[in-house]
């Protein structure tokens, strides 16, 4: 507990740090960023920590703490990806000029993240699918990036089904598939969904109070992956099972409010990625408690432990309260715009090209 609360606390100075700087300065960033994530998603696939049959963590010398990259590369992707919107948005229309030096980078990234974790791939793939939408590319467009995606998904169960060994984890992925449509019928395929639903019917209605769920005894990874259904026994279905989701969704609705009022195209495009990355990343991880999905290792935003997703989430909310700053304090940063470029000003009576 206390090293959770310690790293909510540096991720409320992340928050903090984040949120003063303008907005504008993270797209030119993203440029050096996109290329260090792809550097660290390499170097993890071939020398990173293996933990269950994934390596997607990183050892940080001396301190001995492990660093998932993919957390890096998912924030990185998002700022990169409406960028390239806002660059390209005068062009849209054209699908070789416009659209497709949108797609490889997204495809470079979650192609690199997807032999180790399918689900962030496929989750990180479809909110950046959802900013193309959303950033005006043309409906039949939209449908050739659909085709694309479909078929790339095919691409990978072909090769994984027939090379085995070149991806390890695609076992794994049909196990959790089959259990979740009901193709295998065993205890020990289904044992983490079932657990959970006990933990949920035990919590009913009416909160029991902190400490009383009996869950964490016997439910796999209770403090991450099914801290959802932990938290619904001790505080009951009404209170820590829609409570907790309101408190996304007003989130995710705050978030597109300050979207919409962004003067700035790439400004509104980044907080609504954000917004949508931790939002979807939230709902992925509720829909595993209830059996709505297949088992994910997806953690709760803020709420299930971890580092370095902390870390990142904080980053994420700080760069969505720069855009809100922009916004809220937009006489302040126009006024500290004009101070900077006063230097610049040309002096009365003279001409200037």
């Amino acid at each position: 507990m206390l090293k959770h609360l310690a790293l909510l606390g540096m991720g409320m100075g992340v928050i903090f740090v984040v949120h003063k700087t303008q907005f504008k300065y993270f797209g030119p960033l993203s440029q050096i960023m996109f290329w260090l994530a792809v550097g660290m998603l390499i170097f993890t696939l071939l020398f990173g920590v293996e933990l269950n049959g994934a390596r997607r963590w990183l050892r940080i010398p001396f301190i001995n703490m492990t660093f998932q990259t993919s957390d890096f590369a998912k924030v990185v992707l998002i700022v990169y990806t409406a960028r390239m919107l806002n660059a390209k948005r005068t062009i849209l229309h054209d699908f070789r000029e416009g659209v497709l030096p949108v797609l490889w980078p997204i495809g470079l990234i979650c192609g690199l993240i997807l032999p180790a974790d399918f689900s962030t791939a496929m989750m990180l793939g479809g909110v950046c699918v959802l900013m193309i939408f959303i950033g005006g590319v043309p409906l039949k467009h939209m449908a050739k990036i659909i085709a694309i995606a479909i078929g790339a998904i095919v691409v990978v169960y072909i090769l994984g089904t027939a090379f085995p060994d070149g991806l390890r984890r695609m076992a794994t992925w049909k196990n959790r598939i089959n259990e979740f449509v009901g193709v295998t019928d065993s205890a020990e395929a289904s044992f983490q969904s079932d657990l959970a639903q006990y933990a949920i019917y035990d919590g009913g209605f009416i909160p029991h109070g902190p400490g009383s769920g009996t869950s964490r005894n016997f439910l796999p990874h209770p403090y991450s992956d099914m801290i959802y259904a932990f938290i619904i026994q001790e505080y009951g279905s009404i209170i820590g099972g829609i409570g907790l989701i309101l408190l996304y969704l007003i989130f995710m609705f705050r978030t597109i409010k300050t979207s919409l009022k962004c003067p700035k195209h790439f400004g509104g495009i980044m907080a609504m990625g954000l917004g949508f990355l931790l939002t979807i990343q939230a709902l992925f991880n509720m829909a595993v408690s209830v059996h709505l999905m297949p088992v994910t290792g997806q953690p709760l935003p803020l709420v299930s432990m971890g580092g370095t997703s902390i870390l990142f989430t904080c980053m994420a909310i700080g760069i969505i309260l720069s855009v809100s700053r922009s916004v809220y304090q937009s006489e302040e940063w126009e006024a500290e715009d004009s101070s900077s470029s006063s230097v610049n000003k040309p002096r009365e009576g003279y001409a200037t090209t």
